[in-house]
């Protein structure tokens, strides 16, 4: 499901299909997407004796032949016909419920459908998980497994002993992350998560279940109210929960009898559907148009002194409005300061643009002129060759003598005279990342020594995260030989922040120290708001252009509407279990030599991990 398709992913799930082929007409009628019922007769009874089922005189289920192959693909995921508890004391009801978990598995296999619903009551699963685990690692099995767990322990429509109580840690999100723990956090297991009367009231929570692979949100019947029209609607507080998993790319599913039999089952889907074009309507901005496709993928970071940048990439950029309205504000607001109102037709400030691709700070510098009516002389300094072509073709049609364009890198060309306003982009995802510390070292040399510099200070922030979605795509990563040791430009989505996020490096400029050093050590220690997962470590930058005029990718203080630049994700090789409260402790490395800049980084508590990327060994920024 996507957020440009017309309507919701809408699933009926049934109890038991008597005719398989009008269960599905019916479904598609009522304009459900596809059908999710039992493969085996829920009332079968069996009996397993040395692996052979001691009575078998009739079929085990329906025909593979009552549907065609594409159509069992297509429009049926199957579910369990019963509760398999396969880690029962009794070793009959434990012999017999492997067995019989183990003949639905094949008949889906054999049958070759997408994904198969298996629920969990507790988590004594090790069995289950054992059995769940081999089919998962079969390359010869290429469907999904879903586990089926209820939101709330509240509605757990299972038998429970009243006299033996539950910890705190025995609810169904610590079921699955044993679950996902024991499977290796496979990416073929999935989640389907019940809606329950019952809503978690803890943020928290609703966040941590928000960073798991959830695949589908099962509505039963009777969480519908009729409204006064008589038609059924969720309550708000329903509503609001469905909305946030909107984001997913989660189906919904309606399971249970007709409660509104007047209205007919289709009225269901085409409430969910209602809601979902009320979120879709909601969520139309030019950030979300523009980032929609790339959450939770990895991309490699930028290295712009080594690799030149295609147009393409240069157009991305180039579209953001946020970043550039701040940039002409801050550039205007150095002008005003640096030339009075007095002065301001006779004095010329000189403004250099460093790194100016393909000139989008060169117009926001000409605006910004034009605007506080100051007199400047532009240098647009470039390195990339095809750049300069554009930056030359704009002198002919737009800007003419304004501009003049250096074809150099800003570190290696010697001027006829200083700058009063250094201009630059560099920025990466945690600011320093695509080496514009060592850039703007290189190039303050052009600046008058009481020049400014836009930007003049810029800082990283790291939070510990929770996802499995991001750590399953760092898992199939093929590019590297150690993929836990490079960091990732990620669109973050199906994540939570175990913390907030914290101050780890800053870089200032001009830069005033008699010894230029660019190492940084850090040492953090977080407080986990919640039991989680630890997968590694988001990064993110402010940064602070002129005065009080910023911009910034931290969650906290995220300029509204800007989507130049993703979070970093630094990825742990092995995931860490965190308890609520516990201290989490991170050392972060920037590394610098004469020919490249890479980061380390390892956690001390509450376990200890091994020190990433060593000597850089998967990673590094090139200074050439």
């Amino acid at each position: 499901m996507s957020s440009s398709t017309k309507t919701v992913r809408c699933a009926l799930s049934v109890s038991s299909v008597p005719n398989i082929t009008e269960a599905i007409n019916n479904a598609i009628d009522n304009k459900f997407t596809y059908l999710i019922c039992p493969l085996v007769n829920p009332r079968l009874k069996r009996e397993y004796i040395s692996d052979n089922l001691r009575h078998q005189e009739l079929p085990l289920t329906r025909s593979d032949l009552d549907l065609s192959a594409e159509c069992w693909q297509n429009y049926v995921v199957g579910a369990v016909c019963q509760f398999y508890d396969c880690d029962s004391e009794d070793q009959i009801i434990r012999d017999n419920a492997i067995c019989g978990l183990s003949e639905e598995l094949n008949i889906v296999s054999h049958l070759n459908l997408t994904n198969f619903i298996i629920p969990i009551r507790s988590g004594n699963i090790e069995n289950f998980s054992r059995i769940i685990n081999n089919i998962l690692l079969n390359k010869l099995t290429m469907f999904n497994i879903i586990i089926r767990v209820p939101l709330h322990m509240n509605n757990l429509d299972i038998e429970i002993e009243n006299d033996i109580p539950r910890s705190n840690d025995d609810t169904p999100w610590y079921w699955w992350k044993k679950m996902r723990t024991l499977c290796e956090e496979n990416t073929r297991l999935g989640l389907a998560l019940e809606l329950t009367n019952d809503l978690l009231e803890d943020e928290n929570e609703i966040e941590r279940w928000y960073s798991e692979p959830i695949r589908m949100i099962i509505i039963p019947t009777s969480l519908f109210l009729t409204n006064k029209s008589g038609f059924p609607v969720l309550s708000k507080a329903h509503q609001r929960f469905i909305n946030k998993f909107f984001k997913l790319d989660i189906d919904l599913v309606v399971e249970g009898s007709n409660r509104h039999p007047e209205r007919g089952t289709t009225k269901y889907q085409e409430y969910l559907n209602y809601l979902f074009k009320q979120f879709q309507s909601n969520s139309v901005d030019k950030m979300t148009q523009f980032t929609k496709g790339y959450e939770d993928c990895l991309q490699n970071p930028l290295q712009p002194l080594m690799d030149n940048l295609e147009s393409q990439v240069y157009e991305v950029f180039e579209k953001d409005p946020i970043k550039y309205s701040q940039y002409q504000k801050a550039i205007a607001q150095a002008l005003i300061e640096r030339v009075s109102e007095e002065k301001k037709n006779i004095q010329e400030t000189i403004i250099m643009i460093v790194g100016a691709g393909r000139g989008p700070l060169v117009k926001m510098a000409i605006q910004a002129a034009e605007e506080t009516g100051r007199k400047v002389k532009l240098y647009a300094i470039e390195k990339n060759k095809n750049a300069i072509n554009t930056l030359l073709n704009l002198i002919n049609t737009d800007w003419g003598d304004r501009v003049t364009v250096i074809a150099k890198d800003m570190r290696d060309w010697e001027p006829s005279e200083k700058a009063d306003i250094l201009v630059s982009e560099l920025l990466g995802s945690v600011g320093d990342n695509e080496l514009s510390p060592e850039c703007l070292d290189g190039a303050q040399r052009l600046l008058k020594d009481d020049g400014i510099s836009v930007p003049y200070r810029y800082r990283s922030f790291i939070a510990p995260v929770q996802s499995y979605k991001v750590y399953s795509e760092v898992r199939r990563c093929k590019e590297y030989e150690h993929p836990y040791e490079a960091p990732y430009v990620v669109l973050l989505n199906n994540h939570c922040r175990i913390a907030e996020e914290q101050f780890l490096f800053q870089f200032s400029h001009p830069n005033t120290d008699k010894k230029i050093n660019n190492n940084r050590y850090g040492k953090l220690e977080f407080k986990a708001n919640f039991d989680a997962t630890l997968h590694g470590f988001a990064g993110y930058f402010d940064c602070h252009l002129y005065k009080d005029i910023d911009i910034s990718i931290t969650p906290t203080t995220h300029s509204p509407g800007m989507f130049s630049w993703f979070p970093m994700f630094f990825p742990l090789k092995t995931p860490i279990q965190v308890k609520q409260n516990e201290i989490i402790i991170v050392h972060f490395w920037r590394c610098v030599s004469s020919k490249q800049v890479h980061y380390e980084w390892c956690v001390s508590s509450p376990n200890n991990s091994v020190i990433h990327n060593p000597n850089g060994r998967t990673y590094w920024i090139g200074l050439h």
